[in-house]
């Protein structure tokens, strides 16, 4: 059997696992550490969700768990409980080769081009 891809060590599972939802009784649940795992996998790597590896589970359940953690606010908690820093930030720093632009905004061609035709009454 091939050894699954870890991201988070036994350390730091034990901060943050008493910090995760809880399923509903008798409902089957993706293995969470496996599923925080692929998250930042695709999050480091910038692949679509949908191109998730399968080793993390069903591209779905990594997606739907990113967003839904979101939204309650417990990937704040997790940094927290890992850091020991609160969520207060003092300043972010931006690496710009990651913003991205639209193409005209490096001035690209304007198609069709102005004519000097449409000049002539000004000349």
């Amino acid at each position: 059997m091939a050894k699954q891809a870890r991201w988070l060590d036994d350390e730091a599972w034990a901060r943050i696992e008493p910090l995760l939802p809880r399923g509903r009784k008798g409902a089957h649940r993706v293995d969470d550490r496996r599923v925080i795992s692929g998250i930042v996998h695709m999050l480091r790597s910038g692949a679509r969700w949908r191109d998730c590896p399968p080793e993390f589970g069903p591209y779905t359940t990594v997606y739907n768990r990113f967003n839904r953690w979101s939204r309650q606010g417990l990937w704040l908690r997790m940094f927290e409980a890992l850091t020991g820093h609160s969520g207060v930030f003092d300043g972010a720093a931006i690496d710009a080769t990651y913003v991205k632009a639209h193409r005209s905004a490096a001035g690209a061609n304007v198609w069709p081009a102005p004519s000097a035709s449409c000049f002539g009454d000004l000349l």
